[in-house]
């Protein structure tokens, strides 16, 4: 079975001023992180995608296309553990695909690379994978990574405001696929990111 894939979107988005889910970084569909995200993740082969939703719920879930769910982290602010875990309780005995919606010009050809690795992988039920691309001869691994379901059982462990990557040491395997596309370290937070986006679109 493929990963579930989920969208990290529960952020206030303060630096940015407005939802980044649902910022325009182009005028034509797909043109939205949420947009793009879906658009490239249909690659991974998960049928009901998921979409953990902070403050701007409404705002997201009104614009849903059927057949994506969507799922509230009331507690969003004490950090983005915290809606990996909603997650894995509104999917449970599932790995994930967590995609954050702060990296939205990730293609679908990293999407399906993940996919195929994790099959190839035999599906770890404690494994972690990530892509990761080559710059001056140093990899620098980026999002979106794929989470088995009994690693993400450790999640409860971890207080919200934790970073996931400390489930690290426990996967096995500790996985990642180098891929062509410099995009999964793309990082949306700021109007000067949103500016840098819009011009590589």
């Amino acid at each position: 079975m493929a990963p579930a894939l989920v969208l990290l979107a529960a952020g206030a988005s303060e630096r940015l001023g407005e939802p980044k889910a649902l910022v325009r970084l182009r005028p034509e569909r797909p043109g939205s992180p949420l947009e793009l995200l879906l658009a490239a993740g249909a690659s991974l082969g998960d049928t009901r995608p998921l979409v953990v939703v902070g403050p701007a719920a409404k705002a997201v879930a009104a614009v849903l296309p059927p057949g994506v769910d969507s799922v509230v982290n009331r507690d969003w602010s004490a950090g983005r553990t915290g809606s990996v875990r909603v997650a894995v309780e509104a999917r449970p005995d599932r790995d994930l695909c967590l995609a954050p919606v702060d990296v939205p010009l990730v293609p679908a050809e990293v999407f399906a690379a993940l996919a195929a690795e994790w099959r190839r992988l035999g599906e770890p039920a404690r494994g972690w994978l990530a892509p990761f691309v080559t710059e001056s001869g140093v990899p620098r691994h980026g999002h979106p990574i794929v989470v088995g379901r009994e690693l993400l059982g450790d999640v409860k462990e971890l207080p919200p405001d934790r970073p996931l990557r400390e489930l690290r040491a426990r996967a096995r395997p500790l996985a990642a696929i180098e891929v062509a596309s410099a995009a999964i370290l793309d990082d949306l937070d700021t109007r000067t990111d949103f500016e840098r986006l819009v011009r590589r679109l």
